[in-house]
């Protein structure tokens, strides 16, 4: 799947806690997770987004939060800008809290585009790559089939299928989503 716009920014300049990396990771209890997704939230909400995953990879050294985020407005799109100036108010928000002292790594992204195609511009950006199509036949059954995506017009989705262009009504279709390559 596509990744959608990201910016990394470096978080805590505490020193480690002098624990091996091995068992750094286990002095984070559900308690702060939870109380660090709830400040990401806060944070993002007070700003008009909203958060759409929240993940902590405490493994890592130092650790790492990953929090993806979309407008609340949905015809706005998440851009770098807006990843930047978040990143900035959650990491201000996470040191002027007590929740957490060591260092992170905090990641800010959009959802990205999601596996199905909907927009024009999706079936513009995605031209050449696998799709699944569901669509309905001439007795209204619900079929798929795979392709490569060549393009969709006012009037048809014309997918590739082993060097034969296959067209198949828009009318007809249910949904398009992106695949990965079959070898």
């Amino acid at each position: 799947m596509p990744d959608g716009t990201s910016l990394n920014r470096g978080g805590s300049k505490l020193k480690p806690l002098g624990l091996p990396a091995r068992l750094r990771h286990c002095l984070l209890s559900n308690q702060t997770i939870t109380e660090l997704k709830v400040l990401a939230a806060k944070s993002a909400t007070n700003y008009g987004f909203d958060v759409t995953d929240f993940k902590m990879f405490t493994h890592l050294n130092p650790l790492s939060i990953q929090v993806n985020i979309r407008h609340k407005n949905p015809d706005k799109k998440v851009t770098i800008d807006d990843c930047s100036i978040l990143s900035q108010h959650i990491d201000e928000a996470i040191h002027g809290s007590s929740i957490l002292n060591q260092p992170f790594i905090l990641e800010i992204s959009s959802e990205g585009v999601g596996d199905f195609l909907t927009e024009d511009k999706d079936f513009q950006i995605f031209k050449g790559f696998p799709i699944e199509v569901t669509y309905q036949d001439l007795k209204k059954i619900e079929q798929q089939t795979n392709g490569l995506l060549l393009k969709r017009t006012d009037n048809d989705l014309q997918i590739n299928q082993k060097g034969k262009t296959q067209r198949i009504p828009v009318e007809d279709i249910i949904q398009v989503r992106l695949t990965k390559p079959t070898g």
